[in-house]
């Protein structure tokens, strides 16, 4: 049975961005159906509770100058405590285990001086690509058609100094430095205001998080929009008619809710303009009538999501305190490359975080869940003890399979993408705008990026139908 709504605008995604959108429209008086093909809110943003522990699948963090994270958590009242950083962090590298404290492992000073050169570099040529039109920068072209890993070969002499580099590439992008365009990398360092800060826990990327869980803010916004949201509606197809006067048609699936059977066939929803938050891969999986220009066709195939899991290990208490270390770890070999302290603050729980990224994802999915599990239980032993490889409760958040985001933390654009397709990551289709964290130009793949992409659409739809601001 088919069931159809009809509204002033509809958005595809009930993530950070899409729900963002929504709240601002709405707040202009517009009335908005929002469709999310899981039957959860938030989108990379997952909070799972465990026992009386909560433990965030997704993106978890909040740091300086993400002004539109923090109004939201002010708004609705959610508070953030601190990463713990007391103590000092673990390298394992070339089979040896040493500690450090500061930012980067200084076992061997001379590699580790390198890589903060070389980190500075990039930050410096950074803020010559301008974040609104990347393609635009002096020499883009040359840019484009790097890689990251290019550039390395050109500024890094020493083995462990691009070792040191490349954990910080997994960490930030879930890719490797060779898959990675070296104009694309810039504009997303100067959208989040430097590698120095995206690898930094202390007055950077990972500074804080949030009591409770990330996913609260996304159930908040969605509560705020009531029925408006409609979940287990995985999008099949936009058609777009510019001869009505409801411009666009997106046809859902009414799915069941995940782990049951069944579903009650297709509904659609009429609206005058739609809003897109998804990322660029997942949306060119629907079906569109017309197709969109093909430039943005191609720049979803330029645009692979990046390949992580993160990994959970729960303990009784936080003991790597102890021996005075902060649970921070950077490795040279996988499956982990690097690790956090993600305990509660009040430390009733010892929780480390960590993240299995680029080819060591590929290569330990190849290998099996099981030895995944095994060898990151080998690897949490050796940085941190015998306890560490004993923990209460393991937990994975494998991302490539999740089927409708399809890999994370972010898109990259692999060499060539950005010059040759990037101007069609914004522009409006017809009656179709695009939101996700992907098409944000300050924060670019973080939550606080979703917002603003979300938030920007909002304005464009707003403009187009004459609403109030």
């Amino acid at each position: 049975m088919v069931t159809d709504r009809e509204c002033d605008v509809v958005v595809l995604g009930a993530g950070f961005s899409g729900l963002a959108a929504a709240r601002a429209l709405v707040r202009r008086g517009l009335e908005v159906v929002v469709l999310e093909a899981r039957d959860r809110v938030g989108g990379r943003s997952w909070t799972e509770r465990i026992g009386d522990l909560v433990v965030d699948r997704g993106g978890q963090w909040i740091g300086p100058t993400q002004t539109r994270l923090q109004s939201l958590a002010d708004d609705l009242g959610v508070a953030t405590s601190p990463t713990y950083t007391a103590g000092e962090g673990v390298e394992l590298r070339d089979g040896a285990r040493y500690t450090y404290g500061g930012l980067i492992p200084t076992s061997d000073a001379a590699a580790a001086a390198e890589a903060v050169e070389a980190i500075l570099d990039l930050d410096l040529l950074a803020l010559e690509v301008p974040t609104h039109v990347p393609w635009e920068a002096a020499d883009a072209r040359r840019l484009d058609g790097t890689t990251l890993a290019g550039w390395m070969d050109d500024h890094l002499a020493a083995g462990p100094a691009r070792s040191l580099l490349a954990v910080a590439v997994r960490g930030v992008f879930g890719a490797e430095p060779e898959e990675l365009s070296l104009l694309f990398t810039l504009f997303y360092l100067h959208a989040g205001g430097g590698l120095s800060n995206l690898v930094r826990t202390t007055g950077g990327a990972q500074e804080r998080r949030f009591v409770g869980g990330s996913q609260q803010l996304a159930l908040a916004m969605a509560a705020e929009l009531g029925r408006g949201v409609v979940l287990s509606s995985p999008v099949e197809d936009v058609r777009i008619d510019p001869g009505a006067t409801a411009k666009v048609t997106v046809t859902a699936r009414r799915a069941a809710p995940e782990g049951a059977a069944g579903g009650d066939g297709s509904w659609s929803v009429r609206a005058q303009r739609a809003v897109v938050a998804m990322p660029p891969v997942v949306a060119a999986r629907l079906r569109w009538a017309p197709e969109p220009p093909g430039l943005r066709d191609q720049l979803a195939m330029r645009m692979p999501m990046g390949t992580v899991t993160k990994v959970h290990a729960v303990y009784d208490r936080p003991f790597w305190r102890d021996a005075g270390l902060n649970g921070q770890l950077v490795a040279d070999a996988g499956p982990l490359s690097s690790t956090f302290d993600d305990s509660p603050a009040d430390g009733s729980h010892g929780v480390l975080v960590g993240f299995v990224a680029g080819h060591d994802c590929r290569r330990y999915e190849r290998a099996g869940a099981e030895l995944r599990r095994k060898a990151v239980l080998e690897q949490l032993g050796r940085a941190f003890g015998p306890p560490a490889a004993e923990p209460v409760s393991l937990h994975e958040q494998h991302w490539p399979a999740e089927r409708f985001t399809g890999g994370g933390p972010v898109a990259i654009c692999v060499p060539g993408a950005l010059t040759t397709l990037g101007t069609a990551l914004r522009d409006p289709f017809g009656p179709v705008h695009w939101a996700g964290t992907e098409t944000a130009t300050e924060w670019c793949g973080y939550l606080e990026g979703a917002l603003q992409a979300g938030e920007r659409a909002a304005a464009e739809v707003a403009g187009a139908l004459g609403a109030g601001s």
